[in-house]
């Protein structure tokens, strides 16, 4: 579904001529119930016992979000605009939860020392049901028509529960006053470490640049005159496969490597070939559309890599006592990148252009470097170093 809201609409609503300064704002307003869900992550944390697990809240989240999509095999895109953006806001409340409740049955699960390599494979199943739901919706789109796509977008939500029933259900939390006093504690430990606000403030801003090229990619590439089922297409396939080989390789550095060094090295290649982007964009206003989809083409590997590894950096700097409401807070702050930098990139896009609008945010996740740093490379025992070596 989240394949629907940053990939296929973008793409055709600027197909449609809507301004490319609203379809950011849109985009960055779908963001926010991410970028917060670490207000209601605690929920999962606390609200769970031998009869309403982890399991409860996925499964009945995903019924939330078949029902927000419902209105939309009625609705206009277009003519429609305002009451479809509400529904799709309602319909990203209720994935952003559901998101807390499978983050924090993944920590509780997965060793440490794998956290990279499953990381990459999450992406390339995550990835691959993108492309499904991205540029196989497109071209579905331009067959079909749009309210049939919305109809087997649900259609396979809606079928996924069968996989979250035959899940083996995790060991019930405590509850009542147990389970608050000992979550208090928890988190009034994690908010003593250093790593969980210098982790904070890097997944805040580090992606900036990213987050505002692929944000903005289908309008940009539309603009470069390329078909929106050609764009469809791209990313349904080379964008994808991209990201998920480069995702297979940074959860593997991540493990081999180290974790703040795989996301590093992730961070410079994806912010240099932004300014890339960029720089072609200034130095050729009229720059056709294959060159543009070959240098995003190598933006998505190296977003891939950088996705993989920055993910296992936030499960190794989070508590798995706290695997819901700590890493929601990881993933909320990420989430806010995306709201802020593609929201001032449309602006920026609109006045001054795709190449200021690019550069800007990359200059920003280059800047983030020293947050890295800070966060001390996130393994469990960087974490308990000490009570001088990690406070705030």
């Amino acid at each position: 579904m989240n394949a629907y809201l940053w990939w296929y609409l973008p793409t055709v609503l600027r197909a449609d001529g809507v301004p490319v300064e609203e379809i950011a704002a849109l985009t960055s307003a779908l963001a926010l119930p991410w970028a917060l869900k670490f207000l209601w992550a605690p929920a999962v944390d606390l609200l769970r016992g031998p009869r309403w697990g982890l399991r409860g809240w996925i499964l009945s989240t995903q019924a939330l979000m078949v029902l927000a999509f419902l209105p939309l095999l009625f609705l206009d895109l277009r003519a429609d605009f305002a009451a479809v953006a509400a529904f799709l806001l309602a319909h990203a409340f209720a994935a952003s939860l559901q998101d807390v409740a499978v983050d924090a049955l993944a920590i509780g699960a997965t060793p440490e020392e794998e956290r990279g390599s499953l990381n990459g494979w999450m992406n390339a199943g995550h990835l691959g049901g993108r492309a499904l739901l991205s540029g196989g919706a497109l071209a579905l789109s331009a067959v079909l028509g749009p309210r049939a796509v919305v109809g087997i977008l649900m259609a396979i939500v809606g079928s996924s529960a069968v996989l979250v029933l035959l899940c083996r259900p995790p060991p019930a939390a405590l509850r009542g006053a147990a389970a608050l006093r000992e979550f208090g504690a928890n988190l009034r430990a994690a908010a003593r470490r250093r790593s969980t606000w210098a982790g904070l403030a890097f997944a805040l801003v580090a992606a900036a640049g990213f987050e505002a090229a692929g944000g903005l990619g289908g309008p940009f590439l539309v603009d470069r005159g390329l078909p929106k089922e050609f764009v469809g297409a791209l990313y349904g396939g080379p964008f994808v496969a991209g990201m998920v080989i480069g995702g297979l390789a940074g959860g593997r550095a991540s493990d081999r490597l180290g974790r703040r060094g795989a996301v590093a090295a992730g961070q410079a290649a994806f912010a240099l070939l932004v300014l890339a982007i960029a720089g072609a964009a200034r130095l050729r206003p009229d720059l056709p559309g294959g060159a543009a989809a070959a240098l995003y083409a190598a933006l998505y590997l190296a977003i891939g890599f950088y996705t993989a590894a920055s993910y296992a950096l936030f499960m190794s700097l989070t508590d798995p006592r706290l695997g819901a409401t700590q890493f929601s807070a990881y993933m909320g702050a990420t989430n806010a990148c995306e709201a802020w930098s593609v929201n001032l990139a449309g602006r920026f896009a609109g006045a001054l252009g795709y190449p200021v609008a690019f550069a800007s945010m990359a200059l920003v996740s280059l800047a983030s470097i020293p947050l890295l740093l800070a966060t001390g490379g996130g393994s469990a025992a960087e974490r308990e170093e000490g009570p001088g070596a990690d406070r705030a």
